[in-house]
Formats: C-alpha cells, structure tokens, sequence
C-alpha cells in the first residue's frame, strides 16, 4: 500500500500522461512502468532537484556531512536543513605526516574519498584523547585498488605531553573541538569526506543524471537485459576481492540466462561526491535495496562507486 501511495504521488506531479487510463486497462503495474519512465528521464530529477543545493550531495538519509581539507588542514561540519546546508562548525586539524592518498599501511598518509562513521570509542589511550570516530577505511573501492591499512579515525589530542605535528594518518583536533563536533552529530547519520585540496563541489546535472542513471541500472537488472545492463559496468570494473570486469561478466551473463521474475526496489538513496587521487570524478552511493526471486531473497545495503566521464557513468565497484 506505501509503495502504491508513493507511486501515486509522484504521478501527480507529472501531469504528462493519463494515468486514470493506464491504470483502468492496464492496472498498478501499468501505472508503475509509466512512473518508472520518469523515473529514468533526467529532466525530471534536474525539475525535482531545482530548489535543493546539492554542493555536498544528495542525500535520503544522512544528516550530516563532515568535509576534510587536508592541504587546508581544517574540517567543517554541515547539517543538512530541509532543502539546504547550515555550517555548523569548522575546526583546524591535523593529518597524516605524508601527503597525498593512502594505500598502504604505515604510509602515514590520510585516505582521500567518502567514509561512513561506523563505531565511537571511549576510554581509549590518553594518546588519543577523549573519544575517537571509527572510518570504515578500507571501504569497497578501496579494497578494489589493493589498498590497506585499517584504525583511521577522527580523534582528539594527548592528555599528556605537547601537541603533535602529524598524525599516522587520522584526522585529528583539539579535545574540546572534537567533544563539540561529536555532540554535534549522530554520527550513524554522518558522512565523510575528505580531499586532498580544495573539495569540488556536486552539481544539480550532476546528481540528475546520477538519479536517472541508478532507475535505468535497476530496469536492465530486473528485466534481465544483460547487454543493457553490462553497459552500465566500467571495463574496468573491479570487485572488493580484485575480481574483473571479465568475471563479473560471465556471472552475470549465466544469473540473467534464467530469466526469473524479479522485484527490486531501491530507496534511502544518498550520493556523495568521491574525493580521489586518480583525477576522476567520481561519487559513492548507498541506499537500501529488496531484492526478490523464485531462488533469492536479499534485504540490506547496495553500495556503488560510479565515475561521470563525456556526461556518461561507468560503475567501477559494488558491493
């Protein structure tokens, strides 16, 4: 019933088809195809998008984005207000001894990239300060790029002795600042971001054709519409484990030659522009996914690494 609701709602504000029509020769799943077209155009998320700043990304279910300037060596806080973002904060920090992106353990280097907050630890060494809020560097194309390395956090400063220089690759701030950002946050709802210099910002075509693109993804996927869908897929493409686009292929290729019927919904959708190295531009989505067929049932969390290259996306990696 909630999905017909939503479904319904956003066909009032379309206007360009009879929808009363559809439904009566076609029923709701007439409807849902129709809807499901818009869904896929891009100008309809570029009139959806029209009022919303999107400069740090868009997102359904973070509240919070914590944006790293490394060269700048400052963190600000951002709290997402309705259609908008209010700056709540802005500390100076320290960062890894070594410049540039982390990719090995021990390299005193600071990641570059989108990082979910996933733990707060408290009674930690007095090295560390008060508390310490837990990255989840290595994330997906992290592991994809053979990188490793693991305990970034965002931390404060000794109890004892004087204030370091550098860090081995966290993100670190006065006591006092990081008590004021944590009780800023939930940090279940916050997203990292880190760039080497200054951060670029998300444009609305951008996160429109993003949007667009992921409606487009999903259709291939449940119709089982294998060149479609592999379209979609960088060549070079690479899992977490280092597997290929060529292997990804044949999986996917042998999964779609059963042709099962599929219901796949996606929501909580939330696109964070990617900070990287590798001068790509890139953006890191997650949301919720259902996935259901006659042999699988899945319920969790889809992640994707896309890059935007000619106005075109190429998904590097999922998860």
């Amino acid at each position: 019933m909630f999905k017909i609701i939503s479904l319904l709602i956003i066909a009032i504000n379309l206007f360009a088809v009879d929808l009363v029509n559809i439904y009566r020769q076609q029923g709701i799943s007439g409807v849902e195809k129709e809807l499901e077209k818009s869904l896929k155009d891009i100008n309809y998320w570029k009139s959806y998008l029209e009022n919303k700043n999107v400069d740090l990304g868009y997102y359904e279910t973070k509240k919070y984005v914590l944006l790293t300037q490394k060269e700048q060596l400052e963190i600000s806080l951002y709290e997402k207000v309705q259609d908008d973002y209010k700056l709540i904060l802005r500390n100076n920090i320290i960062v890894g001894e070594a410049s540039g992106d982390k990719i090995f353990e021990g390299d005193k280097k600071t990641p570059e990239g989108a990082y979910e907050l996933i733990e707060k630890k408290l009674q930690l060494d007095q090295f560390y300060g008060p508390l310490a809020l837990v990255t989840n560097y290595p994330n997906t194309f992290d592991k994809s790029l053979n990188k490793n390395g693991s305990g970034i956090w965002i931390h404060g400063m000794p109890f004892n002795g004087d204030r370091e220089k550098f860090t081995r690759g966290c993100i670190a701030l006065d006591n006092n600042e990081l008590v004021n950002l944590e009780n800023s946050i939930d940090y279940t709802k916050t997203i990292l971001l880190t760039s080497q210099d200054e951060f670029k910002k998300a444009t609305k075509d951008e996160i429109a054709l993003i949007l667009s693109f992921i409606y487009k993804w999903k259709d291939a996927w449940k119709y089982s519409d294998i060149n479609e869908y592999l379209s979609f897929y960088s060549k070079d493409f690479k899992r977490a484990d280092r597997s290929d686009f060529n292997l990804f292929k044949e999986q996917k290729t042998r999964i779609f030659a059963k042709n099962e019927t599929k219901t796949i919904n996606l929501w909580n959708i939330d696109i964070a522009p990617y900070p990287n190295s590798l001068n790509k531009r890139m953006f890191k989505i997650l949301m919720d996914e259902e996935y259901l067929s006659p042999t699988v049932k899945f319920y969790g969390k889809k992640e994707l690494f896309l890059e935007i290259i000619n106005n075109q996306v190429q998904i590097l990696t999922e998860d």
